[in-house]
């Protein structure tokens, strides 16, 4: 599947392409597509479906040097994959997109909770996997996830003490795209929040490319028995 989006009136030198999963399931995909997405860029997307024999191979004709995993981001000659990597890219090509908070101090911050999310909380990713079609309200975990998902509530309630805005540095930043498919857990699975952090999730949910994804999943055909 290959589509095209972008912002009338942005020009850049060359566009973006994005390789990615199919929406109902890939947290990894999302965090990369967000990156592209509100960055304003022209770009393309192909979606490779997950779990599936050929999937491995399709991914490998994209991937050049890299591990055959999504998401990728082509451009200008370069491939980059790892959604991290995508999303420091993004922030290079695109400084008005203001990815990063301006101020050194909460920029720092913000790349450490990103930093944090992109290598721990392995309970809640394999006990409360993404998958954006169903409803697991109720269902039970681990303490090791229970504790994962106390501390991303101890994250997200430090951030916005500070944050003055809806967002965890303010205005939406790579912190939230970070976070985003934690915030898609939390509501496939019910988790209760308190009035603030529950808040936070919905203004997270209700940011329009959160919206134009969970409408490109509702619409894509693939089902996975492996993730439901």
């Amino acid at each position: 599947m290959l589509r095209r989006f972008g912002f009338p009136g942005l020009e850049l030198m060359a566009d973006f392409h994005i390789v990615i999963g199919n929406r109902r399931y890939s947290s990894w995909s999302l965090r990369g597509w967000l990156a592209v997405r509100v960055s304003g860029v022209t770009f393309d997307e192909t979606v490779v479906p997950l779990d599936r024999p050929e999937t491995s191979d399709e991914i490998a004709e994209q991937a050049g040097r890299g591990p055959r995993l999504v998401p990728l981001l082509h451009h200008d000659g370069r491939t980059i994959w790892d959604s991290l990597a995508i999303l420091e890219y993004m922030a290079e090509q695109v400084p008005a997109a203001g990815l990063w908070p301006g101020d050194a101090g909460s920029r720092a911050v913000a790349r450490s909770v990103v930093a944090e999310m992109h290598s721990g909380f392995r309970a809640l990713r394999m006990e409360l996997p993404m998958n954006l079609g169903v409803d697991r309200s109720g269902q039970g975990y681990s303490d090791e996830a229970a504790a994962d998902i106390a501390r991303i509530q101890e994250v997200w309630s430090n951030c916005l003490s500070d944050s003055g805005g809806d967002y965890l540095f303010g205005d939406w930043s790579g912190a939230d795209i970070a976070f985003a498919p934690v915030v898609t857990r939390f509501k496939t699975y019910g988790v209760s929040l308190e009035p603030r952090l529950q808040r936070y999730v919905e203004a997270v949910l209700t940011h329009p490319a959160m919206g134009e994804w969970y409408g490109g999943a509702a619409a894509e055909p693939w089902v996975s028995p492996r993730y439901e």
